[in-house]
């Protein structure tokens, strides 16, 4: 079976989540390879402007905006398991 999602297959569960919320996982989460400090840098800074539209159209009576940001936030807390594994500081490459 096949699902699609605005026009758009979703190949697996994650998929159909991003392209049903909207939301870029690794945005908000990071990459699961590791990333450069300049790179964790411009990303983090990408998310915060994306969060903050998100916030502002929730406040001006965006409800579906306003669960994604709620997501969005939670997903800055998170660390990919494979990352973690690892015993890497996010975003270093180095040991922890």
């Amino acid at each position: 079976m096949r699902t699609f999602v605005a026009g758009q297959e979703a190949h697996g569960g994650f998929e159909f989540a991003e392209l049903a919320l909207g939301i870029d996982v690794d945005l908000f989460r990071g990459p699961l390879e590791s990333e450069t400090d300049g790179e964790r840098a411009a990303r983090e800074d990408a998310a915060r402007d994306v969060l903050a539209d998100l916030r502002a159209e929730a406040e001006a009576g965006d409800e579906i905006a306003g669960w994604d940001a709620l997501y969005a936030d939670a997903l800055t807390r998170t660390v990919p398991f494979l990352r973690a594994a690892r015993g890497r500081r996010a975003g270093t490459g180095e040991a922890a």
